[in-house]
């Protein structure tokens, strides 16, 4: 895409040039000539690229060379003193004002772009700017939320359009130059107006709030089935609680009869009756020599196993008589 260049008259601030800067090609195109002749009240000769160059110029640099390139009904007051009427005629006219937007010709370009440029008259950037500070700033302001820095983002916001209304240029074809008039001035043609009034409007921002802040959520824990709610008295939290009762201490009850029962079973056994009667203390007989003799080992060999079953024997009984347990067994 080829770089857009307009001269130094269509900056921002910038004041109105003394001439216009036009630009023609080799060949002047029909529809030009005819609209510089019939606006040509002297009758000056157009048989020529430089003459159309010299009187488009002089005709365009005129300080009536204003165009109209649109109107816009904007309010007169903020919405909070807008008058009230039974008549709609009645209201819109006392509460609307008609801003006509009003401009100058800065370039024209038949060879590159083929394009004409507007910038806006210092009469209509003064209207413009009055509206959105005294209007449009106050609306703004009555139909939002406060915030701290709510007065310094709606200067900022009046800055910022002062800044692009003075910056605004409106480009659009040469073919625009037919609605060419006495004295250079003109109207836009082909709905070019609502192009015009839709970038306008575009200008004027509304007043946004800041971004609202973004805050972590903590998700809580899931609680247990048996854990109170954290919103809950931690005293009905504690009368929900069910404390279990401690266990009672494993006693066996003392009977007589089962000591009587486990008696008779004893009694009725097919055990020897001296292997019922309780055991004496084995009396560490003293050591003797090791006979050769066989009939001697057996006999002592029978008395070992005879009193291991003795033993045996005696504690079965007194386990079925008082139950299982080292301390009374033995």
């Amino acid at each position: 895409m080829p770089v857009q260049l307009l001269p130094a008259s269509a900056a921002a601030f910038a004041p109105r040039a003394s001439a216009v800067n036009v630009v023609l090609g080799s060949r002047v195109e029909p529809w030009l000539t005819k609209t510089l002749k019939r606006i040509n009240r002297i009758r000056r000769p157009l048989n020529s690229v430089p003459q159309h160059q010299r009187y488009l110029t002089e005709i365009l640099s005129s300080p009536h060379a204003i165009w109209t390139l649109a109107s816009l009904m904007l309010p007169k007051a903020p919405d909070s003193e807008l008058k009230k009427d039974s008549n709609p005629l009645i209201e819109a006219i006392s509460n609307y004002q008609l801003v006509h937007l009003e401009a100058y010709i800065v370039h024209v370009d038949m060879v590159m772009q083929s394009e004409v440029a507007y910038k806006l008259t210092p009469d209509t950037i003064g209207s413009l700017v009055e509206y959105h500070k005294d209007i449009h700033c106050v609306n703004a302001k009555a139909s939002s939320y406060g915030w701290p820095e709510k007065e310094q983002q709606c200067k900022k916001l009046h800055e910022d359009f002062i800044q692009a209304v003075n910056k605004f240029v409106f480009r659009t074809h040469v073919s625009a130059l037919e609605g060419l008039e006495e004295d250079g001035a003109g109207e836009l043609l082909s709905g070019k107006s609502e192009e015009v009034k839709t970038s306008v409007t575009a200008l004027i921002q509304p007043l946004l709030p800041p971004p609202a802040k973004i805050v972590d959520v903590v998700r809580q824990p899931p609680l247990l089935p048996s854990s109170p709610s954290p919103n809950t008295p931690i005293w009905v939290a504690m009368d929900e609680v069910q404390i279990p009762s401690p266990l009672p201490a494993y006693s066996k009850p003392y009977s007589t009869a089962t000591y009587l029962n486990a008696a008779s079973v004893v009694a009725s056994s097919r055990f020897p009756r001296r292997l019922l009667q309780p055991l004496q203390p084995v009396r560490r007989a003293a050591k003797r020599p090791l006979l050769l003799d066989g009939h001697d080992g057996d006999e002592q060999r029978a008395t070992s196993q005879s009193h291991a079953v003795a033993l045996v024997c005696y504690a079965t009984a007194r386990a079925l008589a008082v139950g299982w347990d080292p301390h009374t067994v033995f």
